[in-house]
Parts: C-alpha cells; sequence; structure tokens
C-alpha cells in the first residue's frame, strides 16, 4: 500500500476526514482536479501532486473516520495506513495539513471523547506534533459558521491549544476551498516553510 510515492526530499500531506473538501483544496493549491469519489473512501490510495522540476510533492492522504458503507476493518486499515505512512516519510514531510470541517468538527470531536476514545482529528493532531511535523489545522467551510471566532476558539480548546484562536495563526487556518478563499492557510504553510529554510516552495502556496 502506498507504494506509488515519487523519490522526493520535501513533502507536504493533507489528511483528514472522508467529505471535509480535501480533494476540493488540493484543486485550489494545484489548480489541477483530481478525481473525487463520490462515495466516501472512494479514495484509498493516496493523491500525490508531483512538480517535475523541484523537489516537492504534495500528498492528499486518503479520508478517515466513519464512511457510510465502508466496513469497520477497512476504515481501522486506512487510518493504519495513513499514520504509517506520515511515520515512514516523517523526515522528508514539512507540513502537515489536517483538514477539518468548520461546521461539524467540534460536534465529531466531543461525539467521540470519552474515557477510552480519543477522536481522530485530535490524535492525528498530536501525532504529527509526536513525529515532527508542524501541523496546520485548515478548518473548512467557514462560510457557513456563524459563530466564527467562538468556533475557532473551541476547536483550539479541544486540541489542547489555548485561545484564543488568533494567537495560532501558524496553526489555526479558517478557509473556505469551495469560494477559493485560503488565503490564512497558504500563509501558515509559508511561516513553516520559512522555518524550514524552504522559501523556494513559496511558489506553491
Amino acid at each position: 500500500m502506498f507504494e506509488t510515492r515519487p523519490d522526493r526530499g520535501a513533502e507536504v500531506v493533507l489528511a483528514g476526514r472522508s467529505n471535509v473538501g480535501k480533494s476540493t483544496l488540493m484543486r485550489e493549491l494545484t489548480g489541477h482536479t483530481f478525481d473525487t469519489g463520490q462515495r466516501p473512501g472512494v479514495t484509498r490510495e493516496p493523491n500525490h501532486y508531483d512538480w517535475t522540476g523541484p523537489d516537492f510533492v504534495l500528498t492528499d492522504l486518503p479520508g478517515f473516520g466513519y464512511m457510510k458503507g465502508v466496513p469497520d476493518e477497512v476504515r481501522e486499515q486506512i487510518k493504519t495506513d495513513v499514520v504509517r505512512y506520515i511515520e515512514a516519510n516523517a523526515d522528508a514531510i514539512l507540513v502537515g495539513i489536517l483538514v477539518v470541517d468548520g461546521k461539524s468538527v467540534i460536534d465529531i470531536i466531543d461525539r467521540h471523547s470519552g474515557p477510552d476514545e480519543i477522536p481522530h482529528d485530535v490524535e492525528l493532531f498530536h501525532f504529527l506534533r509526536d513525529v515532527g511535523i508542524p501541523p496546520v489545522v485548515a478548518v473548512n467551510k467557514m462560510d457557513k459558521v456563524d459563530d466564527r471566532d467562538e468556533r475557532l476558539n473551541e476547536l483550539c480548546d479541544r486540541l489542547g491549544l489555548h485561545p484564543p484562536w488568533q494567537q495560532w495563526q501558524e496553526t489555526i487556518a479558517p478557509i473556505s476551498a469551495k469560494r477559493g478563499s485560503i488565503g490564512p492557510l497558504t500563509e501558515a504553510v509559508r511561516e513553516h516553510l520559512h522555518e524550514a529554510e524552504r522559501d523556494d516552495l513559496f511558489q506553491f502556496f
């Protein structure tokens, strides 16, 4: 699984649940349309967008979490594959973009928070940090959220970041990929690329 990765020394990955708008965001970032499955769980392999010149690849990892009509063991396998991919390529991955749905993310996190349960989004956020990859949370579909600041503060709280969210602009990026409004994300990603001394990759963000 996932053997198709181009041999590149620098990578940015997009990860997140199914149906949060990763493919739309990928299209905004690359100007290239990807086949998006009509059903969640259709993308089982990473989509790599490889620029032929620079030593860089942008990767959209398969969506994880609940998917209608997809058996539990397949869902678990996808999540395991995503985690393994990130772990195996951690040295090359300069930024991990965790895409969440601004409208539903708090409900989903709260529904899956329990004594034995860490919600996937929270788990992945901390996992990226643990393997040394700066996470940027792209909070998508913000055009549909009324209480914007309150929602973003709640998300910070769930991720263990002290609100207000405005002090985490290199980590929390409110966007609306469908409307082409992704400025906060590109700024956050550039911040981390700059820290990694890869300003040459700004052309992609």
